[in-house]
């Protein structure tokens, strides 16, 4: 049986980007750093993230029902660090919007989309969970920040986009 440490070694070299996931709830705004995090379909637009069960965020993202999934760029990486630590005040760094669905939104992210629960499947120490993207945009032009091999890095800029 392949062992947990090498199983997350040889997925370490896959490179990922990084989003946060944000909902208000009502008792304020509750978010995470993701990095399982990917298109299902185009027709309905869904889109997927694994959360740990471990998560004290997530049973508060889950109970709103939906959520806001923010693209981060290169200079994000403190703002990320922060939605990974257990007991960080999360929302006091960046400038936020929120969504017409109310979701927080970080304003220079690179993009974003507006999402609502479709379904959740266990999976392993993680819930698989499918979401229908309501809305979204692009806000920004820097590069990516990416995860790979337990690091940050990031990309050079966007390209010209058509």
């Amino acid at each position: 049986m392949l062992e947990q440490r090498s199983f997350r070694d040889i997925l370490g070299r896959f490179a990922t980007g990084v989003v946060l996931v944000t909902a208000q709830t009502p008792h304020g705004p509750v978010g995470m750093a993701v990095n399982s995090f990917m298109s299902v379909s185009l027709e309905p637009p869904l889109i997927a993230v694994c959360a740990a069960r471990s998560s004290t965020t997530w049973p508060a993202v889950r109970s709103a029902g939906g959520f806001a999934v923010t693209v981060l760029g290169g200079q994000h990486e403190d703002v990320c660090r922060a939605f990974s630590t257990r007991g960080a005040d999360r929302f006091t760094g960046g400038e936020w919007g929120f969504t017409r669905g109310g979701h927080p939104v970080l304003r220079d992210g690179l993009a974003w989309l507006d999402c609502r629960i479709s379904t959740i499947q266990p999976a392993g120490d993680h819930e698989l969970v499918v979401a229908e993207a309501l809305e979204g945009g692009l806000t920004g032009r820097e590069g990516p920040l990416v995860f790979y091999a337990s690091r940050y890095t990031e990309l050079a800029s966007a390209p010209e986009c058509v």
